[in-house]
């Protein structure tokens, strides 16, 4: 479950803007989800090869060129379906809580 809704909140970070590693990592630490890198890099991949994410390379004033992720048109597909299924569990949730 918490890998499923870590890919939620990568793919909610990335689709509102193009988004470097660090920004991600970033975004989730202010929401306190603590990821680290070792975790992000292989998740980043995997959604790469499987259409969801794409990059372009950035040259670094302060460094080596920077890869920066978007989403694809399956990524933006995969992302509304995810918003779906969240919204749905967190109304049963709701239900549960309120009855």
């Amino acid at each position: 479950m918490r890998k499923g809704i870590l890919e939620f909140c990568i793919l909610s970070i990335i689709d509102k803007q193009e988004a470097y590693t660090s920004d991600i990592l970033e975004a989730l630490k202010k929401a306190n989800l603590l990821v680290v890198e070792g975790t992000l890099y292989p998740l980043l991949s995997r959604l790469k090869n499987n259409g969801i994410l794409t990059y372009r390379w950035e040259e670094s004033s302060s460094g080596p060129p920077r890869k920066y992720f978007a989403l694809t048109g399956e990524g933006k597909r995969l992302l509304a379906q995810l918003k779906e299924e969240w919204n749905a569990i967190r109304d049963s949730i709701q239900l549960v809580i309120d009855n």
